[in-house]
């Protein structure tokens, strides 16, 4: 039977599946553990973790180890004494013993349809490789890198605009509930355990970095309006204008964006009028929907071409003049 637990997470994914624990009486959430607070913003006050916040407002113990493998926090799980350990983007890899300790196991949320997409940033790189499903996965956690066996999946499609932001929403709704479906199944003993092949069909989800957003106006229209959505709402895709930073939240591919002989240099507006921006891509072009200035607000084209007054041929992209990533 499971009835006590401890859950590890950290971010606003891991909230949805906590408060289901919290919710259902058939569960006890003895303790959360969560990264460290940390600085944010630019007064670079202390922020708590979103799951903090979730499990201090539940009157729920939370411990914030700087590292999990220290050898206190395994004597504290001890004394926890977890049916199971519920994990959900912690942030940190957890160590043998404490993969070990609880008899229903160390039960691993994972947005991905395993083994496609191991790593920390599964839900972006799906929207970016333009896949055109999902889902989460249930795991029974090893010492390996989202290698466990699996348990319970759920596939969810992806619409056409969809964003890093409104497939993370999905994805963590579906987990909450994926989540309490496993954990009845490991106290019934109907769960089964499936084995994962030793490699992945897709590379590996490596964490974004704001680096990862910068626009190679030479890839295809197609790629670059799929990294816009992929990275919105974070780190989110950006490029250069005029020397300094332009994030760039919407666009679309043109119907006929094949590429066309004597077509400008990659980057070039192509196309302007009063309501709409076009820019020449590697394989296309790429109409400009939604963007957002260095020190401004996000605004619609026609409000950016207003004040900035693009010309044809001008270029995005080039080199930025000592401005900082965004």
């Amino acid at each position: 039977m499971i009835r006590n637990v401890v859950f590890m997470g950290t971010p606003d994914f891991a909230v949805g599946t906590l408060q289901a624990l919290i919710d259902s009486p058939d569960y006890e959430v003895r303790a959360v553990f969560t990264q460290p607070d940390k600085a944010r913003g630019r007064g670079k006050a202390m922020q708590m973790p979103p799951v903090k916040e979730t499990a201090l407002a539940a009157g729920i113990p939370v411990f914030q180890p700087e590292k999990i493998r220290e050898r206190q926090w395994l004597e504290e799980l001890k004394r926890l004494q977890p049916d199971v350990i519920v994990v959900v983007a912690f942030g940190q890899i957890i160590p043998k013993e404490i993969l070990e300790l609880p008899p229903g196991g160390c039960i691993n949320v994972h947005a991905s349809l395993l083994p496609s997409y191991r790593g920390a940033a599964p839900i972006q790189w799906a929207v970016i490789n333009g896949d055109r499903e999902s889902g989460v996965t249930t795991m029974w956690m090893d010492a390996g890198l989202d290698t466990g066996d699996m348990i319970l999946k759920e596939v969810v499609p992806l619409a056409p605009d969809e964003t890093g932001g409104s497939l993370f929403d999905k994805l963590s709704a579906v987990g909450a509930k994926l989540l309490l479906r496993t954990l009845e199944a490991i106290g019934d003993g109907t769960a089964q355990y499936e084995p994962q092949p030793q490699e992945s069909p897709t590379p590996y989800a490596a964490m974004l970095t704001k680096k990862d957003g910068r626009i190679d106006w030479a890839k295809s229209a197609a790629q670059i309006e799929r990294l816009i959505r992929g990275l919105n709402p974070w780190p989110s895709a950006y490029t250069t204008y005029r020397g300094k930073t332009l994030k760039l939240w919407a666009a679309e591919v043109q119907a006929d964006a094949g590429a066309a002989a004597g077509a400008a240099a990659p980057g070039t507006a192509a196309e302007v009028t009063k309501t709409s921006l076009k820019i020449q891509t590697g394989d296309g072009l790429l109409s400009i929907l939604e963007v957002q200035p260095e020190g401004k607000k996000r605004m619609p084209v026609d409000a950016f071409l207003r004040g900035y007054q693009v010309l044809p041929g001008e270029r995005f992209g080039e080199e930025m003049s000592g401005a900082p990533i965004p």
